[in-house]
């Protein structure tokens, strides 16, 4: 998958337990209702693909997508406020598309809050699209807000 970028491209790589601490501190930055630590040493536990984007020397942004039987869930996908709008998001989400694609997966899903309207607009030029709601999948300031399911099918080359 090609991404068109704008800005550095950034250095992704493997998240490594040391990364945990700066990957929560932006987690904090960026989100009213933050994984917690845990979450994170879970995901690399399991062996989940959990990555890290740098730029400029700094840790920038991060993803974490489970996989199996076919499919794969972006479950996280960040970039910290000061690398925002320079395609890094897009970076990231091509890696992990690319990824999936190297583990014969077909389909891709990930929820998002219908509010972000810029990661709604990143994911449906990478293709993906609506195929349902979860009702009160995320904690809001007054409540919970619902998830927009989006699922994008990977296409392979017959041999």
């Amino acid at each position: 998958m090609s991404a068109r970028l704008h800005g550095e491209v950034a250095h992704i790589r493997p998240m490594a337990e040391a990364d945990v601490p700066a990957v929560m501190a932006i987690e904090q930055r960026m989100y009213p209702f933050p994984w917690t630590e845990r979450i994170f040493r879970d995901c690399l536990r399991v062996g989940y693909a959990c990555r890290v984007a740098e730029q400029g020397g700094q840790l920038a942004g991060y993803a974490v997508m489970s996989s199996g039987a076919g499919e794969a869930h972006i479950l996280n996908l960040c970039v910290d406020g000061e690398h925002q709008g320079r395609g890094l998001g897009r970076q990231l989400m091509c890696h992990l598309l690319d990824e999936a694609a190297g583990r014969a997966v077909d389909a891709v899903f990930l929820e998002v809050r219908p509010s972000n309207r810029a990661a709604l607009h990143l994911y449906e030029t990478l293709g993906f699209n609506r195929v349902g709601t979860r009702k009160d999948y995320y904690p809001a300031e007054n409540g919970r807000e619902d998830a927009a399911i989006l699922a994008l099918t990977l296409a392979f080359p017959l041999q």
